[in-house]
């Protein structure tokens, strides 16, 4: 009998965790999460992550706006920006990042339009977002951490904060998430590379290499990497600690290799396609979405909510050269990614830094 409550305690409380170093509970300090009430969904799991996390009290913003998927940009300002700026000018911490929960809206005005967590990232910089990209356009919003070797610090990149979401195809894998990452081991690999074989020309060529050089900087540095160089869209069998693809935009692409891909605790991902974002929920058509992958365990990966063109993508050799430094998860995304304000969510707890030496 003994066993068998402390068994149904054990699946109630969610899987056992180690315990926090006070240097982690010092960095949870640096943490605003943000929950919508009008979502019990949200509320369940920016529950989870403040507890597990040990997020101060006064770090936890709770707003009230709708949970679909799009919101207004005048919505937006009032329910989400404005409670956010008061929460963090009066917690009395240091805030670098901001945690959204899933029931947080995800993109503003209609279905083509920037990502919230990327227009929040940015919300005290003194530019707009694009409406349509040019060279001049995409040089006015480039981030001021990206390509970026140092730890982030928001009072020295004065206006940026990097913002991270807790979402997935359920509120158990949301929750997978955190625990994923504080269970996160410094593991040599596999890191997994996927090439498209009709993605050679112009600037996807230049992307597909990116491919090629991120596997081979993490070999150099003793990872276990391998780079897939045919046309086959292939799932390696064992658990991944790193992935990049093309998702559904590679010719040879298969749903069901593509759901066969797992992941270790601590394990991040990019792929290179434009709508991967568009819906946490698991939509039966369109591109490959993200959310397969953390229903797959990853604990880390970037999505785009509408089309982001090829210059938003994370760069894979800044990304997994990054978190295999000792970045966390958040630095590690950002410092990859080129712009702010546009199409991009990072999904995953921002603390997540199995590699901190």
């Amino acid at each position: 009998m003994m066993m068998t409550i402390a068994l149904l305690l054990s699946l109630a409380c969610g899987p056992s965790t180690p315990p926090l170093t006070p240097a982690q509970l010092q960095e949870s300090s640096r943490v605003l999460v943000v929950i919508n009430e009008s979502s019990p969904e949200s509320v369940e799991i920016g529950n989870y992550y403040s507890d597990k996390r040990k997020v101060p009290k006064e770090n936890i913003v709770k707003i009230q706006t709708g949970t679909s998927n799009n919101i207004s940009i005048p919505e937006y300002g009032a329910q989400i920006e404005k409670p956010i700026r008061e929460g963090i000018d009066k917690c009395g911490h240091h805030i670098d990042f901001i945690v959204l929960t899933k029931g947080v809206p995800i993109r503003l005005q209609d279905d083509g339009g920037c990502s919230v967590d990327a227009v929040l990232a940015g919300f005290r910089l003194p530019f707009g977002t694009m409406e349509k990209p040019s060279q001049e356009a995409i040089k006015k919003v480039v981030s001021p951490y990206f390509g970026k070797d140092e730890p982030f610090d928001s009072d020295k990149f004065k206006g940026l904060y990097l913002v991270t979401r807790l979402d997935g195809p359920s509120v158990a894998d949301a929750k997978r998430l955190v625990d994923n990452s504080l269970n996160a081991k410094p593991d040599k690999g596999p890191f997994f590379f996927d090439q498209a074989g009709n993605r050679n020309d112009s600037g996807y060529g230049a992307l597909n290499k990116t491919l090629s050089a991120a596997s081979e900087g993490l070999s150099k540095k003793g990872f276990q990497s391998a780079l897939e160089t045919t046309d086959a869209f292939v799932a390696p069998p064992e658990p991944l600690m790193g992935y990049c693809s093309w998702g559904s935009n590679d010719a040879r692409f298969d749903p069901d290799t593509y759901h066969k891909l797992k992941f270790k605790p601590g394990a991040i991902a990019e792929t290179f396609v434009s709508t991967s974002g568009r819906s946490f929920a698991k939509l039966k058509d369109g591109q490959s979405q993200v959310t397969d992958l953390i229903g797959q365990g990853v604990t880390g990966v970037k999505g785009y909510v509408s089309e982001p063109f090829t210059f938003a993508l994370a760069r894979p050799e800044i990304l997994f050269d990054r978190y295999t430094k000792g970045y966390n998860l958040a630095e590690s995304f950002y410092m990859a990614s080129l712009v702010l304000k546009w199409k991009d969510v990072v999904i995953g707890d921002p603390l997540c830094r199995p590699y901190k030496h």
